[in-house]
């Protein structure tokens, strides 16, 4: 490693250890055991894991994207760290989520389709969370259940290697949610099955206007930050955006954004429970911070 790397690595390293970038020390712990939750909180997590599985079946529909809160990455202005498609015709149970994840020890991506109340263990905060939503209209999830459900064509589309901030159009690396928007792009565009089948997803995505989320950080020597850390790297970015020290990331909030804009007829209901209580929230403006109702949202009390 150069001297200039090596300055700019302790730097970006000295900022994470002070107060500067408390977000960033929560990716350097990703893979990290979280605290056991007490029997109180994990019952109220089961409720309402309960709320969400009811708007499922009440739906009249038979998949959904669900994204949920995780990594603290409020500091960039994005709520949701995590996506996957709820499949209600899932062989491991009704309404599991089929995803990508990350395998710590074994430093590999990897498929899982898990349960919808395991699913939202991943919140982190026993406290308190959010979880998103997204029904699309018949045709759209016509043709986006059969390819989700199919084994073959999910695992054409999963990279080899995994990065939390892959470039939304890089094919050297993926991240979860990179994945999730192949697949959709994989179902809804007319290009046959083939063994590039992430270009072909990539191509369609290009074409209909996809553009992942942005992730500015204070200044260019922070993007050496990614030597120090297995699941972050910096070498599947255009070297315009590292200079200017953007990453270019798909995250749920750019999925659903997308949905939104070129899929008529989508709907989004909006979940977030603080302590004892629960907000839903039918549209796509966001509940407020701190899972504070607004005059049309229904209020539940866990207790």
């Amino acid at each position: 490693m150069s001297l200039l790397r090596r300055a700019a690595l302790a730097l970006g390293l000295g900022l994470l250890a002070g107060l500067a970038l408390p977000a960033h020390a929560e990716a350097l712990r990703y893979c990290d055991q979280h605290g056991e939750m007490s029997h109180e909180q994990r019952d109220r997590l089961f409720r309402f894991a309960a709320l969400v599985r009811d708007e499922l079946e009440a739906s009249g529909q038979r998949l959904a994207l669900v994204s949920r809160s995780g990594l603290d990455l409020a500091r960039f202005g994005q709520r949701y760290s995590h996506t996957g498609v709820s499949l209600k015709g899932s062989e491991v149970a009704p309404w599991s989520v089929r995803q990508l994840y990350y395998a710590c020890e074994e430093r590999q991506p990897r498929l899982f389709d898990q349960g919808l109340t395991a699913f939202l263990l991943g919140l982190n905060n026993p406290q308190g969370g959010y979880i998103s939503v997204v029904f699309l209209p018949e045709a759209a999830a016509a043709t986006l259940e059969p390819a989700a459900l199919d084994n073959r064509r999910a695992l054409q589309l999963l990279g080899a290697t995994y990065s939390a901030n892959a470039y939304a159009y890089g094919l050297r690396y993926q991240n979860c949610n990179q994945w999730v928007m192949e697949m959709l792009a994989s179902a809804w565009s007319d290009a046959p099955q083939a063994e590039e089948a992430r270009v072909r997803a990539q191509d369609w995505m290009r074409a209909q206007g996809y553009a992942g989320s942005e992730f500015r950080l204070p200044f260019p020597p922070m993007m050496w930050l990614s030597v120090a850390v297995p699941w972050l790297h910096h070498d599947d970015h255009p070297q315009a955006d590292l200079d200017a020290a953007v990453f270019r990331v798909s995250m749920p909030a750019s999925i659903e954004a997308f949905v939104h804009e070129r899929v008529p007829g989508a709907r989004r209901v909006e979940f977030c429970h603080a302590g004892t209580r629960v907000v839903v929230h039918r549209g796509w403006e966001p509940i407020a911070e701190g899972c504070e109702p607004g005059a049309q949202d229904r209020v539940v009390m866990l207790d």
